[in-house]
This record gives structure tokens, C-alpha cells and sequence, in this order.
């Protein structure tokens, strides 16, 4: 078909949100493939021929090395330039959950790769694992090109994560992400929570469930091509997956404009 949009879905021993990844992807219409990463490494699915990269969530190698490390250092070492490459070529990438915790420590958020990282994903701020619903706001002053078509917008769904609290090294780093890096953002009743010092101390929980820095809950790179996210957009993307309480709008705009953007 001309007009199918090939997603890869990578795969890797503990992921188990590929499914629900790839029925979004349908769903926006997209073509999702859903490859393990030995078939990666071995060339028989190639990241050249998608036009776009979900990496989703789950406990990628039971997160042995820590959420997402075996997965990013496996991203490092073997697929690096065919990354950089589809990253070049303004391939849209997005991580969701463990997805995310990979693309950051893999250096590709909020990159550029190689250097020294100042962001990462830590403990959650109340030493607990969370799984709830959150609202997240789309924000209209992210640089990523293929989100404006959803920027401004807010979006219910789940967390479930024991290290998704956005942490960063020092003042400035927050400043760059706050330069149209950050993608998504914890909403408290349809507005953002406030504190005197947002760096120092984050918006009110649960609203922002693990203490992420100024509410962040996704950023992009400066490319604006890769993002990232630790809510999961793709477990409301039909009506009858909220459940009762508040009200707020579906995952499914967020997959239509990656689709699209891959179009």
C-alpha cells in the first residue's frame, strides 16, 4: 500500500507495551512492526526502512542495569549511526515510559549523543512505585515540529513507573530545557501547580506523581524530532479504556500527528 506509514516498534526481552504501542499506531494509521532487537542487530529488519521509531514501554532486560540501561547501552553500541541517520533525515522518533528512560540514557535525549549527560530519570520522590492517571498538557512552546499539531492540548492517561522523576545537574541544564525542550508537563486540575522555587521543589503530588522538575513529564532534543515521555498516551486512545473521574482528552492526537509526521 502507497499509502502505508511502516512505525517500527522495537522489542527487547521484558517489554511488554508493544502491543498496546502498536494498536495507537494502527489506530492514527500507521503500519506498526513490531521487531526484536537480535532481529535489528542482525539485519533483518533494517531502522532505515521505517519511516518512524516507538520505543515503548516496559522492563526492558527487567531493567537489570537500571530502567532502560541495557537497552540504551545495546542503542549505543550497535545501532548509533543508523540513529543519527533516521534522527538526520527527520524520522519522528518517541519513548514512552521505559521507552523514554532508553532514549535518555542512551544520550539521544536531550542529546546530542556523546556528550556528557545533564538530564536523567531517577526514583520516583515519594520512593514508591505509581501507577495512576495523570493530566498532561502538550506544551505550545516545544520545538519539536511534528507536536505543534497538538500543542496546547491535554491528555488523561496512566503512569506506572518506580524511576520517572525528570532530574537534571544543575540550574542551567533546567533553563535549556525550559529553552522549547520540554514536550509534556504534569497538570494539577487543568492548571500547571506552582512553587515559588519550580526547580527546587516541583508541582503538588499526585498531580505530579514522582517530583519531576518543573512538572516535566517528556522532552524533546533540539532537533525537535525525538521525544520522549513517561506517561502512556497509548492506554487512552479508545473511550472505553478511562475510567470514571476526571475528564481529559484521548492519546490518539498525539499518534495521528506522529504518523502523520512521518507521512
Amino acid at each position: 500500500d502507497r499509502m502505508s506509514v511502516p512505525i517500527l516498534i522495537p522489542h527487547a526481552s521484558g517489554t511488554n507495551r508493544d502491543l498496546e504501542a502498536a494498536q495507537a499506531i494502527e489506530l492514527a494509521g500507521g503500519t506498526p512492526t513490531i521487531a526484536h532487537v537480535n532481529e535489528l542487530r542482525s539485519g533483518a529488519v533494517r531502522i532505515a526502512d521505517h519511516a518512524a521509531i516507538l520505543l515503548p514501554g516496559g522492563f526492558s532486560y527487567g531493567d537489570a542495569l537500571g530502567a532502560g540501561g541495557r537497552l540504551a547501552l545495546e542503542l549505543r553500541t550497535w545501532f548509533a549511526d543508523e540513529l543519527a541517520a533516521a534522527a538526520q533525515a527527520s524520522r519522528p522518533m518517541l519513548g514512552i515510559c521505559n521507552g523514554f528512560q532508553v532514549l535518555v540514557k542512551a544520550g539521544l535525549l536531550p542529546g546530542p549523543m556523546g556528550e556528557p549527560r545533564s538530564v536523567t530519570l531517577t526514583e520516583n520522590a515519594e520512593g514508591r512505585f505509581e501507577c495512576r492517571w495523570v493530566t498532561l498538557q502538550v506544551e505550545p512552546s516545544c520545538r519539536s515540529g511534528w507536536l505543534g499539531a497538538v500543542g496546547g492540548t491535554t491528555i488523561r492517561c496512566p503512569i506506572a513507573h518506580g524511576e520517572g522523576r525528570v532530574a537534571v545537574s544543575d540550574d542551567s541544564t533546567a533553563a535549556r530545557l525550559e529553552d522549547g525542550l520540554v514536550a509534556f508537563r504534569y497538570l494539577a486540575d487543568g492548571a500547571r501547580p506552582t512553587s515559588d522555587d519550580p526547580v527546587a521543589a516541583a508541582g503538588a503530588y499526585p498531580a505530579n506523581p514522582n517530583g519531576s522538575v518543573n512538572d516535566i513529564a517528556g522532552i524533546c532534543d533540539d532537533t525537535g524530532t525525538i521525544v520522549g515521555l513517561m506517561p502512556h498516551p497509548e492506554d487512552h486512545v479508545l473511550d472505553w479504556q478511562r475510567p470514571s473521574g476526571p475528564e481529559g482528552g484521548s492519546g490518539l492526537p498525539l499518534f495521528e500527528a506522529f504518523v502523520g509526521a512521518a507521512r
